[in-house]
């Protein structure tokens, strides 16, 4: 068997998995609580798994090693921002947020915020959508846009038709088998990217003469390489990309595609279960990713594009099967992230406009379907948005990461843990947080060192959010509410009653 042949086959065999899941996962999605939370009956390992992978995207595999070929031990600094994140949504975020969102039977996040803050008028929940909406197709277009390069890297086919492959499969099994699949194939992709993360840095540091030859070869090639602050130093630039980098996890603790996976957990009791789970899992792909790009910055120095070394490792330092399990696992990571952002744009549409605003008289069947040709559009949309142009994926990702964590997590945070959040803070944080972080973008960035524009939108999201609070009047019954979660999460095990 060739070798192109052989990559082939190991590509067969993942996507035929992935089909059977969908295929399985079926049954669950007949109803708007089943198509886009699974019912709220996942298990710990499967949304502690589901969201790590979720999380970390084609990002993870081409970008973040291509930071670690193109940075060295400054992007080290993404480390304490992404395991922070990881680690202070576990312990801090989940059970209230659950128990929050089970009292209300929440299905999106727009559910729980028009329910805690008694917003009849659906502002939130518009607001809401226009925002998850641009950003999800916009993040969904960049992993095709890797999906495109994983298939022109690995097998060498035309970027067209990669991000074609990689949109026709994700589709298929999100449309079909709704978030039950979305979340059990995650399980799968993350173990895959668990296994790759463990093997290739490993393999790839041995290669370059173990970690002293490794690290003499580099120093001798460039010193600055090896410092944590880089080529800047402790400089304004230097200090602003550390900062940056750390900023990166923040958006653990409050992007609605995350906080879904809480939604969807069995029970507080899982969620106790899985959070060391899920921080063990981010450990090893973050260390791992970037001591990918450093080994392959020893081993094959001068690659014009950075986000190509992980596929270069791949089939250089490793026989054609397990060449063929690194491109399985680049498809993981990509479409571990697409599915759940395709069915959070739809949930958006289908869940928080039509069914929450416009309340047509449709059985739960039809809300069901309409879900599922929602989430086909926005895949087609993303996948024109994806076609024309290759982009850095690592740029292209951070944007849509920080639209969407700096418009929902100042404001998830205050309604968690601030009694006095009020509807009126909440939407002008949500407006606040979204315009910060797009405007520093367009307007600011390249004038401040490339300051990271989650920095400047979480710094507006939380100062609308208690600015606007400090002056009007929380909902009636929002501070009786506040009490009850607090005695829930104080409690082991959280309860199952609600008032």
């Amino acid at each position: 068997m060739t070798t192109s042949a052989t990559v082939i086959a190991v590509l067969v065999v993942y996507l035929a998995v992935l089909l059977r899941i969908g295929w399985w996962g079926r049954t669950a999605s007949h109803e708007v609580s089943g198509y886009y939370v699974a019912g709220k009956r996942l298990p710990s390992w499967v949304i502690a798994f589901s969201s790590n992978a979720t999380g970390e995207s084609a990002w993870l595999l081409l970008a973040l090693t291509g930071m670690g070929y193109l940075a060295g031990a400054h992007a080290f600094w993404v480390i304490p921002g992404e395991l922070g994140g990881v680690a202070l949504s576990w312990m801090l975020v989940a059970k209230p947020f659950k128990a929050y969102t089970d009292r209300y039977d929440a299905v999106t996040v727009s559910d729980f915020l028009e329910d805690r803050f008694r917003d009849s008028a659906h502002v939130l929940r518009l607001v809401s959508a226009v925002i998850i909406f641009s950003m999800a197709t916009v993040y969904v277009a960049a992993q095709l846009t890797a999906s495109g390069r994983a298939f022109e890297s690995f097998l060498g086919t035309t970027y067209e038709s990669g991000v074609m492959i990689g949109a026709a499969i994700v589709l298929y099994y999100t449309t079909v088998g709704g978030f039950k699949a979305v979340a059990y194939s995650d399980v799968v992709q993350g173990v895959l990217m668990v296994a790759c993360l463990i093997l290739l840095p490993t393999v790839g540091i041995v290669a370059a003469g173990g970690w002293t030859g490794m690290t003499a070869t580099l120093a001798q090639a460039d010193p600055a390489f090896l410092r944590p602050m880089g080529a800047h130093g402790l400089s304004a630039p230097g200090i602003a990309s550390a900062v940056g980098f750390v900023a990166i996890g923040f958006a653990f603790l409050g992007s609605p595609h995350l906080l879904t996976r809480f939604i969807a957990a069995r029970h507080q009791d899982d969620i106790v279960v899985a959070g060391p789970i899920a921080v063990l899992c981010m450990t090893v792909f973050i260390v791992g990713a970037i001591l990918t790009g450093i080994a392959g910055r020893a081993l094959f120095p001068g690659l014009e594009d950075p986000e190509t070394i992980y596929p270069l490792m791949g089939s250089e330092l490793f026989p054609a099967f397990f060449t063929g399990i690194f491109l399985v696992i680049v498809l993981a990571a990509i479409m571990s992230t697409v599915d759940s952002l395709l069915l959070l744009a739809s949930s958006a549409v289908v869940r928080d406009v039509i069914q929450k605003v416009f309340s047509p008289s449709w059985s739960e069947l039809l809300y069901s379907r309409a879900g599922k040709l929602t989430t086909v559009v926005i895949g087609a949309g993303a996948l024109a948005l994806a076609l024309p142009e290759v982009r850095a994926i690592f740029w292209f990702v951070l944007f849509a990461w920080s639209g969407l964590a700096s418009a929902f997590t100042p404001v998830v945070l205050c309604s968690l843990f601030w009694r006095r959040t009020t509807r009126a803070g909440a939407i002008a944080g949500m407006i606040s947080g979204f315009a910060g972080a797009v405007g520093w973008v367009l307007l600011f960035k390249d004038r401040f060192y490339d300051l990271y524009e989650m920095i400047p939108g979480f710094a507006l999201g939380f100062a609308a959010t208690v600015g606007v609070s400090l002056l009007t009047k929380p909902p009636t019954g929002a501070d009786e509410e506040f009490e009850w979660v607090r005695e829930v999460v104080r409690r082991p095990f959280g309860s199952r009653s609600f008032p």
